[in-house]
């Protein structure tokens, strides 16, 4: 297979997705109303909740949700060949991903920008809110503690990325400037933005920074990540268009550009796929595919983490409504893309098929690294762009998504333990919301030693719990539809689809945790399948009382007309 007829496949049946069937759902299903008054306005107050040009929050909601595991999730999953990868990634992102995204976006601001754990407690009942919580945390967790690890080890490992990621923090912050103080027009100052981030990619590559060991006391692996969660907590508190959504706004237009120039480079050079399109040969110890490849590869086709970044930042900042098809359904087309974009770059970037199988020579092998170096090479064959400044732009890309989802996890994670105190009934403010999220992700980072690879204690269960959400979320979504009596069918389809998968896979896990004697991962495993199942025991048992119901939430225009 030739990887240009698999780019050009995927890129149309993608765009085919935002230009058809996102117009379905906004039209049929979720009936997207512009005269309908969002959060934004209603309750703005300049920090969280902030009326937002649709592509500047676009920007923001993509770059949050995608991080790294659309490149690491494919990037692996190739090791079962590239057509279950594609197929997945094509129709997940079409029918699952977009679906869910706007799905949870929409919800949340019809419920003045509600998390969707808040959500479940109305929908499901206070059970299922409780437990819905406690897999919202653990996810978070994993996130922000293992991102901190993955952008760690690519600081060290590619070091002419380090000035390029620090320094996109100060473009962010004058971004914001120009766009919310000095009112300068929003094309030049994305010009200016890409501009200034091309050029520290330039500088970067031509000065790359290797810390001292040690420095300040400390390893250069306990610096980088120390200094990613003072960034991170810092990031947390700042009205979000002082920092976050300028960063992840510009973050998805260098994104943009740089699948551009990726797929580009395919489009030129038309490199073949070397791996094969189904593996018959995979490594001994390489789980079976169904159901796990519907795990590894959660990010790209569909993600529960997705439901948390739209209910709750991106719905807080939603102009008008009629936004969220853009913002939900095209930022995961963008995910899709990114997907698309790591499986061709794992499996066309090396010249033989004995290349290939020496990278994937276990499970979970590959990753960035295969999409570093395969990309690499596919840029420099296309392009003519050196291997060095190759490597250097697709890791940069790689970090500064790891980053905006690590921030944007951080500021979800303090939301949560703020939602846990309202449980307790114990108030609990930004600051100290804050304070709490950091010393629980930083004690798991550290709590196998300095170099933080406590980060990824708890990883293995991400995909699972990932897509269990993703399930719970969908279910909270069915039930609000069948109370304003809209047919649920492309919610429940999927909801199906996912939450089977999941729960086999995690049952998958239980007995490997358990062969390996993992017993902290068997005790997770084990909260995290119980918990899920009470949640979705609970939705489906409010999804028949809500059958011929109505939804009378007084912020929702709809239901008032219905009831």
């Amino acid at each position: 297979m030739n990887s240009l007829v698999l780019a050009v496949i995927g890129i149309a049946l993608m765009i085919a997705g935002y230009l058809l069937y996102s117009k379905f759902l906004a039209k049929k299903v979720y009936r997207l109303d512009p005269a309908f008054t969002t959060p934004a306005h209603e309750l703005n107050d300049g920090v969280d909740y902030v009326p937002t040009n649709k592509f500047v929050l676009w920007g923001h909601h993509f770059t949050s949700v995608a991080g790294a595991a659309p490149i690491v999730g494919p990037a692996v999953a190739v090791i079962w060949g590239w057509l279950p990868a594609v197929l997945w990634v094509t129709i997940g992102t079409i029918f699952f991903a977009g679906m869910h995204d706007m799905g949870a976006l929409w919800a949340s601001q019809r419920h003045k920008g509600q998390s969707m754990g808040m959500l479940s407690g109305k929908y499901i009942g206070p059970r299922g809110r409780a437990l819905f919580l406690v897999v919202i945390f653990l996810l978070l967790l994993m996130v922000v503690a293992a991102f901190a690890v993955v952008i760690k080890n690519l600081l060290i490992n590619t070091p002419s990325a380090v000035i390029p990621v620090w320094g996109a923090i100060l473009v962010a912050l004058v971004i914001g400037q120009m766009i919310y103080r000095w009112k300068i027009n929003l094309l030049l100052t994305t010009i200016i933005g890409v501009v200034a981030l091309y050029t520290l990619i330039i500088v970067g590559n031509a000065n790359p920074i290797v810390l001292p060991d040690p420095i300040l006391g400390m390893t250069p692996a306990t610096f980088w990540i120390v200094a990613l969660f003072v960034y991170a907590g810092i990031a947390s508190l700042l009205p979000v268009w002082v920092l976050l959504q300028p960063r992840d706004y510009i973050n998805g237009v260098q994104l943009f550009i740089g699948l551009g120039i990726l797929f580009g480079s395919v489009l030129l050079s038309a490199p073949a796929i070397v791996a094969p399109a189904i593996n018959h040969n995979v490594p001994e110890g390489t789980p079976p595919l169904v159901p796990l490849l519907f795990v590894t590869i959660a990010c790209g086709a569909i993600s529960g983490f997705h439901g948390m970044v739209s209910s709750g930042t991106s719905a807080k900042q939603l102009d008008k409504e009629t936004d969220a098809r853009f913002v939900g359904y095209f930022g995961a087309v963008g995910e899709g893309l990114l997907a698309l974009g790591a499986i061709i770059a794992a499996t066309a970037g090396y010249r033989t098929l004995a290349d290939w199988e020496a990278v994937y020579t276990a499970f979970n092998e590959g990753g960035v690294a295969a999409f570093v170096e395969g990309g690499g090479n596919i840029l420099n064959a296309g392009l003519g762009i050196p291997l060095g400044l190759s490597a250097t732009i697709l890791a940069t890309m790689a970090v500064l998504f790891a980053a905006t989802t690590m921030d944007t996890g951080m500021r979800l994670l303090r939301f949560v333990v703020q939602e846990a105190g309202e449980l307790a009934k114990v108030r609990i403010g930004g600051a100290v919301g804050t304070i709490i999220a950091l010393v629980i992700a930083v004690g798991l980072v550290f709590s196998l030693g300095a170099d933080g690879e406590g980060g990824m204690l708890i990883w293995p269960l991400f995909g699972t719990t990932n897509q269990l959400l993703a399930s719970l979320t969908l279910s909270v979504i069915a039930v609000i539809l069948l109370r304003k009596r809209i047919n649920p069918l492309p919610v429940m389809i999927p909801l199906a689809v996912v939450m089977v998968m999941s729960i086999y896979a995690l049952i998958i896990q239980l007995g490997t945790f358990y062969a390996e004697q993992n017993w902290l991962l068997l005790v997770l495993d084990v909260i995290i399948l119980i918990a899920s199942l009470w949640v979705a025991l609970e939705a489906f048992i409010a999804m028949g009382k809500a059958r011929g119901g109505v939804d009378e939430d007084a912020d929702d225009p709809v239901a008032r007309v219905e009831g």
